[in-house]
């Protein structure tokens, strides 16, 4: 009688206790660390590869979203506050976030989205990054002098350039230098406007007239991306052609932009993401470069600045906004 009493409290217990992988199952935390603030442009393409991955929000992935807003004193708050919640992972969408995220911790995987982080000594390779940094980068500097190309094809009669750049993005002090090297080239005055906030920016446009400037370039960095519509609209009071980094400015009103799709690189995020949370480690995953790449050239701003695109790049266009 005891044997079967024993066998039967036995049997209850294992079927009322959870097994040890029910028990260590929790919903991942991912913590997302924004410069600017909440109209994120790319946060849909990071979530739509999440999905493909398997993940959807609040049913078996958590996102924790902080926003900066500019602000870059507030990123290590924001930072530690992560590691203190213990997130599983956290993704950044700049350099400077990235390097602000390390310093609040060596452990934590974080997954970046731009810049070069080789170059900003985040990882030691490409191919191994070696710490607890890898992602995806957006080789900001390297299409520099495509930029300046192509600005130079589209319009062969300028000759003064204003370059909007941050002293504050390393990537942008290279980008700049790769613009100064492509504009010598081409015979171009190059006027570089080192710019940090949106009064910074006003107070650059305000200088144009003084250079007789006669086009504009854009170096990306996190400081030019904050404050995207008010160039471009500013460029539009100037009746400026001008070139920019990527598709965001075209589709605020930018006459042309070349550089990586944004977009696809937040989706390919997602894919460090669901490996990291497979048992993948950080130091172990290569970093990715661009393998996208598209011209866009708003026809709609060309209209309303009194410019003609030739034909030739406009046929080179991967997407035209009409």
């Amino acid at each position: 009688m005891g044997g079967k009493i024993f066998v039967w409290l036995l049997t209850t217990v294992l079927l009322t206790t959870p097994s040890l992988g029910q028990a260590q199952s929790k919903i991942p935390r991912v913590g997302i660390l924004f410069m600017g603030g909440r109209d994120q442009p790319h946060l849909e393409s990071f979530k739509q590869g999440l999905r493909e991955h398997g993940y959807n929000e609040s049913k078996n992935i958590i996102l924790e979203y902080r926003y900066a807003e500019g602000k870059y004193d507030r990123l290590l708050e924001l930072a530690n506050g992560f590691v203190r919640a213990k997130v599983d992972i956290i993704v950044t969408t700049s350099s400077y976030s990235a390097k602000v995220a390390r310093k609040a911790t060596k452990t934590i995987p974080i997954v970046i989205t731009s810049g070069n982080p080789v170059q900003q000594g985040l990882a030691e390779s490409f191919a191994k990054p070696g710490g607890n940094v890898t992602g995806l980068s957006v080789l900001l500097s390297d299409l520099s002098g495509k930029r300046v190309e192509l600005l130079k094809e589209a319009f062969p009669n300028i000759n003064r350039v204003a370059a909007l750049w941050s002293s504050l993005s390393s990537e942008a002090v290279l980008g700049l230098k790769e613009t100064q090297d492509a504009a010598q080239a081409l015979a171009l005055k190059l006027h570089p406007l080192n710019v940090q906030t949106r009064d910074d920016i006003e107070k650059a446009f305000a200088e144009l007239p003084k250079i007789n400037a006669n086009a504009l370039l854009v170096v990306l960095s996190p400081q030019v991306t904050l404050h995207s519509k008010t160039i471009v609209d500013l460029a539009l009071r100037h009746h400026l052609p001008g070139m920019y980094p990527t598709r965001q400015f075209a589709d605020e009103g930018g006459l042309m932009a070349y550089g990586p799709l944004i977009g696809d690189l937040y989706r390919r995020a997602a894919t460090y993401v669901d490996k990291i949370l497979k048992g993948a480690r950080p130091a172990d995953l290569p970093v990715e470069q661009p393998t996208k790449f598209e011209l866009v050239i708003n026809l709609k701003t060309a209209k309303q600045i009194g410019l003609t695109i030739p034909a030739n790049v406009l046929a080179r266009a991967d997407r035209v906004i009409r």
